[in-house]
């Protein structure tokens, strides 16, 4: 707790880069996409991905897929310590063999100010990495007052088309991140996305649905598929 509050406090909730601030993110070139994913059955043996898609080509410029042995066991909200350094090593590995490709943001399968104590894998990663970083979960991680309950299955519902969305406000008052129906033929599975480092929600709320084709953004979409192949 007192590592994640002391990490915390370097987490900046604004934008901080020129291409944030421009209505067709002119000047992003690079986009991340990280995740690390278990063999199934086996909670110690994942594979540890990284991959750059050009912006807004969405074409692959930098694959990086390794297993890895994770031992830290896990433990509810602290996940990042377990997965962290492992992406943390992919992105220092880009770094030294292919510095032109490092990434501008990187879009993290996870959570980022949307986690109990405000401080989920994404602001981890992006913290760590002093990279631009935004959480993009499947699911809704219940904190905050924040629940899959009626409500919430109702304002699921209410999402009728692609580009609709709904803030999640705790029962703190805080906003911790918004609820965006990236494909109106799923309504019912929409992403949560929540600012990681360096970005405001509004511009991660854009920047994910300018990466979708599908359901999912595209580099995360990308670096399942490459970690699927691997573990194969």
């Amino acid at each position: 707790r007192s590592e994640q509050a002391r990490l915390g406090g370097s987490v900046v909730e604004e934008d901080t880069e020129e291409w944030q601030k421009d209505a067709g993110f002119a000047g992003l070139e690079r986009v991340g996409g990280v995740d690390l994913s278990y063999i199934k059955g086996d909670e110690t043996s994942a594979c540890a991905s990284l991959v750059v898609l050009s912006y807004p080509a969405m074409e692959v410029l930098y694959e990086d897929c390794r297993m890895v042995t994770v031992t830290t066991p896990y433990v509810a909200g602290f996940l990042a310590f377990r997965e962290v350094p492992f992406l943390v090593e992919a992105v220092q590995r880009l770094q030294q063999e292919e510095p032109r490709l490092r990434p501008q943001v990187l879009l993290v399968d996870g959570n980022g100010l949307l986690h109990p104590r405000g401080f989920g894998v994404a602001c981890h990663l992006g913290v760590l990495t002093d990279l631009p970083s935004i959480g993009v979960a499947k699911n809704l991680l219940q904190t905050d007052g924040l629940a899959r309950n009626e409500l919430h299955r109702e304002q699921i519902r209410s999402l009728q088309k692609e580009g609709d969305m709904f803030p999640l406000k705790g029962t703190s008052g805080r906003v911790r991140g918004m609820v965006s129906c990236g494909d109106n033929k799923n309504s019912s599975k929409p992403l949560y996305i929540s600012v990681g480092h360096r970005v405001s929600l509004e511009t991660a709320v854009r920047l994910v649905k300018s990466c979708c084709r599908y359901r999912i953004p595209e580099p995360i979409r990308q670096v399942e598929t490459d970690a699927g192949e691997l573990r194969k």
